[in-house]
């Protein structure tokens, strides 16, 4: 405790990276590597489809019956498949996250909710009107028997039915209406409504069932998908949690609504991780021990603490503000990609509003640069409402940092910085305050519609869109 106030009382800065590589290459070998991530996911979709159609899929297609069969069979396979991929995107898993980074995975795991289920229902209306049309019986004399006689349907169905309110529950207008912890505990379910479906697969599915190649493929895509998530989301985050042995230290209270957390434990510079990287924090505590919430560290790694400073948001947030020293925590990751990896540019940008700072204030610690390379634009609402204000104004001095402290209202028409005597445009203003933005990696870190705003405003400002970095850690 002591050495901690020590610290940030002289504010003793890490040594700034040495050196980093930029260029334009950098960028394209991240691309390949995404390309090849996404094409042996979609090989897994190809293999499925050929597999169906190598077994004869669509050659006892005689009727309207066994036309509806053949759709359950390839609906229900594609439907898995992705499914699978689906649950994997958000696994958390750092070969992932690497090259995505935890925004864009998880909008892809958003975007794909819908089709699983497109495909996830439509295998259950075909299989359920085909086989009342072969019985000679009504849809909801079919589905009766179906959950009361056939083994594994029971089970089936009600995966279905919990697949179907996660998804839902994920619909904009739904997560908006719901708490952080509620949405949490919905989409656990999620992990159920995959083991609910298991059974039926392998004991009703003629297409896996006796069929070695097909078995041993999706046994494996099963086990793959099992492993990665029980590993780095369960297994992983406690053996650190106990071998490190990490619990708060100090609670100091930054501004009116934001308190930083000061995290200790035995070695923990193992944790790795860089400036601009996020963890899922888990405080053990009997309300909070179930589900983490994702922070950034606000101080660049180090071997005496890691840092997270949170705004009070009203939801858990709130009680984080009264947290005691001593309390156990976990965490998993880290994970991002608002790092100074994805840099190719020599100048640089740091634009950050509220609590957006904390990564922000990180990589201004630790990036390579020499006076004058770094601009700092960081957005509040007035200087001692401001959180880690004190500490970026000594980072940039220290440093040879430019920065503009943008306080008061918002403008007008959509403006993301303060009010403006001289009506200039956003894109204007900030030409002035970074010259070079136009040929700058720049990073924004804020609300999310406050963040699209200052994007719009930064490609008109001539920066290209690749070297544009934002993260977000909505859920």
């Amino acid at each position: 405790m002591r050495q901690i106030r020590s610290m940030f009382k002289d504010l003793q800065l890490v040594k700034p990276n040495g050196k980093v590589r930029l260029g334009v290459r950098k960028y394209l070998r991240l691309k390949r590597a995404q390309d090849i991530i996404e094409g042996i996911a979609w090989a897994s979709v190809v293999a499925v489809i050929v597999m169906f159609l190598a077994a004869g899929g669509l050659k006892d297609i005689t009727d309207v019956p066994s036309a509806l069969d053949a759709a359950s069979r390839l609906t229900a396979l594609i439907g898995t498949d992705l499914l699978l991929i689906h649950m994997l995107l958000v696994a958390r898993v750092p070969w992932i996250d690497k090259f995505y980074g935890h925004d864009k995975a998880t909008l892809a795991h958003k975007r794909l909710g819908k089709p699983v289920l497109y495909f996830i229902v439509a295998h259950f209306l075909a299989s359920l009107i085909g086989m009342a049309i072969t019985d000679g019986r009504t849809l909801i004399a079919e589905l009766t028997y179906l959950i009361t006689d056939v083994p594994d349907m029971l089970t089936a169905s009600l995966a279905l039915a919990l697949m179907i309110l996660v998804v839902v529950t994920s619909l904009n207008f739904a997560r908006r209406k719901m708490s952080y912890e509620a949405w949490y505990i919905v989409h656990v379910m999620s992990y159920a409504s995959v083991l609910l479906a298991v059974p039926h697969i392998f004991t009703s599915g003629t297409d896996i069932a006796g069929k070695p190649v097909q078995t041993i493929f999706w046994v494996t895509l099963y086990l793959f998908v099992a492993v990665n998530l029980i590993w780095y989301r369960v297994l992983a985050p406690i053996i650190r949690g106990f071998k490190m042995n990490l619990s708060v230290q100090a609670v100091v209270a930054e501004s009116s609504d934001a308190t930083s957390l000061y995290i200790t434990g035995k070695n923990i510079e193992q944790l790795g991780g860089q400036a601009g990287q996020f963890y899922m924090l888990r405080l053990l505590t009997p309300k909070q021990w179930w589900r983490p919430h994702p922070f950034s560290i606000s101080a660049a790694p180090n071997n005496q603490f890691m840092r997270f400073t949170i705004g009070n948001r009203g939801d858990d947030t709130a009680a984080l503000q009264k947290l005691k020293p001593g309390t156990r925590v976990m965490v998993e990751g880290p994970y991002g990609v608002f790092t100074e990896e994805r840099r190719t540019k020599e100048k640089v940008v740091l634009i950050a509003s509220g609590i957006g700072i904390p990564p922000v204030r990180a990589l201004a610690e630790s990036m390579a640069a020499r006076p004058g390379d770094i601009t700092i634009i960081y957005r509040v609402r007035s200087d001692e409402d401001a959180a880690l204000l004190g500490e970026v104004r000594v980072i940039a001095r220290r440093r040879g940092f430019q920065l503009h402290v943008l306080t008061g209202p918002r403008g007008k028409d959509g403006s993301w910085m303060n009010h403006d005597t001289d009506g200039l445009p956003d894109q204007a203003r900030l030409t002035v305050m970074a010259p070079w933005v136009s040929d700058s990696d720049v990073y924004v870190c804020g609300p999310e519609a406050w963040t699209k705003i200052v994007r719009k405003s930064v490609i008109r400002s001539g920066t290209p869109e690749e070297n544009i970095h934002a993260e977000e850690y909505s859920w």
